[in-house]
């Protein structure tokens, strides 16, 4: 039986680039809402200590696990070695903490964060481009891995690998391993079978992230930036939103992917309480995680 695990992003209780879209709840409460809803484990975010002798406690009290989290990369303009250095403090921590992965985020000249910078404003690169970025991205995936921690990478709205055919394009001059997010994939018009089909074998970690979408078919691209996409609850959990939860992941487990699945959906934590969300996530990921052969470990 394939084998699988539950975990959940912290930006549904505080959003790093919205600070309007945070609930008021110390990590202690983020962490206990997550346990209560049934999930075994967090990524990592702005309230959390970069040290395990802090971090730990708080964790086992829970009985969480970090599975992962992100880091704000600038490759696509910056050399590897200043990479490195930056990277080097959460590269020791979560080998310390034992995670999966650190999910890598192209950051550089990226709209994501600029919530007046319309989505069509996306970096864009020609097949020359991509394929010089693509073995920067790749080196420095390698050198991560050989110090103990594998990158894993997220194809993101507004950044430089957003579309489908630029993850094409993109893991055809790779060999970095796949952060696989179902709602960006979605709200950049992609398909998400399709995807599956074609890069898993590179399939490494998994954002279960659902979408409204008639949110995002309502967005003018030419105006709307990704944030006004996220006030306008363009994301949501699992069983709330547009897509087919149980073809997603009947898909990953006849190709075999076991790992985390986790639950990420940035929005308004007053309209979608963090823990309602948590917990109707969960629901609906077991179910067609039951339906699709996998045993949830924990």
């Amino acid at each position: 039986m394939l084998k699988a695990q539950l975990g959940i992003a912290p930006i549904a209780w505080w959003n790093d680039d919205l600070a309007e879209l945070s609930d008021d709840v110390s990590l202690d409460e983020c962490l206990r809402q997550a346990s209560v809803a049934g999930l075994t484990g967090m990524e990592t975010g702005r309230r959390f200590p970069m040290k395990m002798d802090e971090l730990g406690p708080i964790l086992r009290q829970h009985s969480m696990s970090v599975c992962g989290g992100w880091f704000s990369g600038l490759l696509l303009t910056d050399d590897i070695e200043f990479e490195k250095e930056r990277i080097a403090q959460q590269l020791a921590f979560f080998k310390s903490a034992n995670a999966p992965c650190i999910v890598y985020g192209e950051t550089a000249k990226s709209v994501q964060g600029e919530r007046n910078t319309p989505l069509e404003k996306k970096p864009k690169l020609n097949e020359a481009e991509m394929a010089v970025y693509a073995r920067k991205i790749s080196d420095f995936s390698d050198w991560c891995a050989g110090e103990g921690m594998p990158l894993s990478y997220h194809h993101h709205m507004g950044a430089v690998v957003e579309t489908e055919i630029e993850l094409n394009s993109f893991m055809q001059h790779s060999s970095v391993p796949l952060l696989f997010d179902t709602g960006h994939m979605a709200f950049a018009g992609g398909n998400n079978l399709r995807v599956i089909e074609n890069h898993h074998k590179r399939i490494s970690h998994v954002h279960t992230k659902d979408v409204r979408k008639s949110v995002f078919d309502g967005l003018d691209r030419t105006h709307d930036s990704f944030l006004d996409a996220v006030i306008k609850g363009a994301f949501t959990v699992p069983g709330d939103g547009s897509l087919d939860f149980e073809m997603i992941v009947k898909a990953l487990a006849s190709k075999q992917y076991e790992g985390w699945f986790v639950i990420e959906a940035e929005q308004d934590p007053i309209i979608n309480p963090p823990l309602d969300m948590a917990i109707k996530g969960r629901r609906e990921l077991k179910r067609v995680m039951d339906l699709a052969g996998y045993e949830v470990i924990g």
